[in-house]
This record gives C-alpha cells, structure tokens and sequence, in this order.
C-alpha cells in the first residue's frame, strides 16, 4: 500500500468531495481518484459509493478515513518534534496573522529581522479566521482572541485599541443624526469593534460592510461613513478624526500562539523574539 494513496484518501474524507481534496493538496482532481481507486484496489475495499452525483464514504470508507486522520496526525507531530529540535536559524516560518496588522506592524519589523537572518525564509499570511497549528496550517499564529484550545505555549504581544473615525470633511458635513456607518462581515462581522460599532449604527444606517479592515479604512478616507478602526492605521492619516473623542476606546488584546512542539526550536524562538519587540 501507498502511503501517498491513503493520504490522498484522507484529504478526500475530510475535504467531502474530489475539487476540496484537491484544493487542499495542490494537485488535480483526476489524481484524487486515481489515488483513491489505487488504494481501494491495494486493500480490497470498497471506500467510496460511486452511485448517484455524490461520492459517499462507505462504511469500510469512513473506518480507514479514521485512521488516516490519525496517521496524518502523527506525520505532523513527528515534523513538528524534528523541527522543535532545530538549533540552526534555517528553513521556512509562516505566521498567520490579521490581514492589517501584518502588513501595517509585522512587515517592516519581520523585513529587517530576515535582514539578519538570511538562510530563514518567513511565510506571512493574512488570515483573520482561526488556523491550525496542530495541521501546521502556520507554525506562528497571531490572533486578537487568546486561544483556547490546542497543546499551544501562548503570550500577550500589546494592546489594540479601537475608536470611531470618519474623515474630517465627512463629521463636518454630517450631523450624527444622518451619521452613515462602515460595519464587518466575513471572518471579522461577529467581532468586538462590529459589536461597539452597532451601539450608534442600525441596519437601515450601516452603507457598507467589509470583511478587510483596509477596504473599511479607504471607505472612510473616501467620505463613506464612520468605521471602528485601530489606531495603528488611523495614526498619521492627518484627515482622518475620531467621531466620538469623548468615548473611551475599545481595546483588545493581541496575543501570539506556537505549537509547544515548536516552543524550543531555534528559529521559532527568534521569531517570537522578535514580535514581543513589537
């Protein structure tokens, strides 16, 4: 048997159907199959129902997708405990961190870190949803929520805070009655800053919702309406005001998680070095 088959197995019963599988390991739909098909003919079993538009695991599917998830489970684990041994600054870091923030405070500081350490590559996803560290989905994941769940070695970064800005000429212009409002969807709709936001705005008054904290901003810049906004993207935009400066800010926390696999490998550790400079 083909370990490359079962894995291509396991993505196929986890993702629920050929395209996700195949999205998620980079390759053809045709090669899932192909895959599948192989490891049915090597094992003798029937894994998957072909009958009718959906492919279905059969119950001798849904029993070898179990342990393919565990075997997939320890592969990881066994490469996060080889690179937790790691003592040389090489190889390849991908934090996962929200869209704004990596691009607004982790770029310049991460740009001149790998200016110091040129044999390590850095990955720097802008992802708001929660990734997995156990999938290694990233090996750094910054969130404003602190995680909860997961063997996670885990540490507070700074303090966010978020006010109420429009433009100046919109709140010179705009009596707050006929205040217009910029809200979030996606990822970021049920988030704190959306619900201090829904304090002053209505459905029926919310113009525009974003799931990017930078289209919000260019919205604002453009006169649309009033966003909650961190101040690390309102700072030195001169024709930017708080709507309401009498309000005290909402404030979050930022916090940076590593799998505890990870915790002692060399190049994880000067990284987190790093953003606790932050």
């Amino acid at each position: 048997m083909d370990w490359e088959d079962l894995r291509h197995f396991g993505a196929f019963a986890t993702g629920g159907s050929l395209s996700a599988a195949a999205r998620a390991l980079g390759v053809e739909h045709a090669t899932v199959a192909r895959r599948i098909a192989a490891l049915e003919a090597a094992i003798g079993l029937k894994l998957v129902d072909r009958r009718g538009r959906r492919l279905l695991l059969t119950a001798e599917g849904e029993h070898i997708a179990r342990i393919a998830e565990r075997m997939a489970a320890e592969t990881l684990a066994l490469g996060r405990f080889a690179d937790g041994a790691r003592l040389d600054l090489t190889g390849e870091i991908a934090i996962s961190a929200p869209p704004a923030y990596a691009a607004r405070v982790l770029a310049s500081r991460l740009a001149a870190f790998q200016t110091g350490h040129p044999r390590l590559r850095i990955r720097l996803l802008g992802d708001a949803r929660f990734i997995s560290l156990d999938r290694r989905e990233a090996d750094i994941a910054i969130r404003l929520t602190r995680p909860t769940e997961g063997d996670l070695t885990i540490a507070k970064l700074a303090d966010m805070t978020f006010d109420l800005w429009g433009s100046a000429a919109y709140l010179a212009a705009t009596r707050p009655p006929d205040w217009r409002f910029i809200g979030s969807d996606g990822a970021i709709g049920g988030s704190p800053q959306q619900r201090a936001l829904e304090r002053w705005a209505l459905t029926e008054t919310t113009a525009f919702r974003s799931d990017h904290a930078e289209i919000q901003l260019a919205l604002v810049k453009a006169h649309a309406g009033l966003a909650m906004l961190p101040t690390f993207m309102t700072d030195g935009e001169p024709n930017l005001a708080r709507a309401r400066p009498e309000d005290a800010p909402l404030v979050r926390e930022v916090w940076v998680a590593v799998h505890s696999d990870l915790r002692n490998s060399a190049p994880v550790r000067a990284v987190m070095d790093c953003l606790r400079e932050i």
